[in-house]
């Protein structure tokens, strides 16, 4: 059979995925649909491309790592701007099938929380949230076997000449990294001397300031759509998005800027 636009894509199938709980009866709730699928397939490519950014800093590829910086942060960028799409929902139009929504909420998104441990965000919260022998929570124990995207950066200086202590390159992976004195000096010198390195240490605080953005711009759509509101799913909605906010995935590369 000849692939074609439509067969290549299964548009068709694509098309059939958009079902509304209110059968079409409340015009908002395709777009919200809409939006949050897509939100989806993008969360899917950043998961595939960090892939690719943890195998191309560990095999020290620095094109190819700078290249998929670049990508991803132009897919956060795509996300915030979804934002606007959707703040033109109207709270009221919201309202008229939220109830529709029942359970499902998105603090249940299982790919955002495998991008926050693909990541280095790992809290044995997150894991517990997803049903045991799911899918779901298979997956993120695969990533929290594995090193994170800044687990990756550590290696990739080592290969670059810079002294990180073995226990560090070595630790607990299911733990989020902390701070580390010994790393903060080696970024200390690495941006007053090596303005190479330095430009992988600026795309991972992009990175880090891109997935902040995305959270800021979630929390007021959020506020601005359902207030003070509990969240769909039981969750405390703006009030748990605004918790989340200000928590850095590379605390180092920010504390450093004190003293540079």
């Amino acid at each position: 059979m000849v692939r074609t636009y439509s067969t290549y894509l299964r548009v068709d199938e694509l098309l059939d995925l958009q079902t509304p709980a209110s059968g079409g009866e409340e015009h908002d709730e395709m777009l919200f649909i809409v939006i949050h699928q897509v939100y989806e397939l993008w969360f899917k490519q950043v998961l595939h491309e960090g892939e690719l950014l943890i195998r191309s800093l560990e095999g020290n590829d620095r094109p190819m790592a700078l290249a998929t910086f670049k990508r991803i942060l132009t897919i956060f960028k795509t996300l915030v701007a979804q934002v606007d799409i959707l703040e033109t929902m109207t709270p009221v139009s919201f309202a008229s099938f939220r109830s529709r929504l029942d359970s499902a909420s998105g603090f249940q998104s299982a790919q955002f929380r495998q991008i926050e441990y693909l990541f280095g965000h790992r809290t044995p919260a997150s894991l517990a949230r997803m049903p045991e022998g799911s899918p779901e929570r298979q997956r993120l124990e695969d990533l929290v076997a594995r090193p994170s995207v800044y687990d990756a950066f550590l290696r990739y200086l080592t290969k670059n000449g810079y002294e990180i202590p073995e226990e560090l390159l070595n630790r607990d992976f299911s733990q989020p990294a902390v701070e580390d004195e010994r790393v903060r000096e080696v970024l200390i010198r690495i941006y007053h001397t090596d303005p190479t390195n330095r430009d992988v240490c600026e795309r991972l605080v992009d990175l880090d300031e891109g997935l902040q953005e995305w959270r800021y711009r979630h929390v007021k759509m959020v506020q601005r759509t359902i207030g003070v509101k509990m969240g769909t799913g039981g969750s405390a909605g703006a009030e748990y998005l605004v918790r989340t906010l200000m928590k850095p995935l590379f605390p180092d590369l920010w504390t450093i800027r004190t003293e540079l």
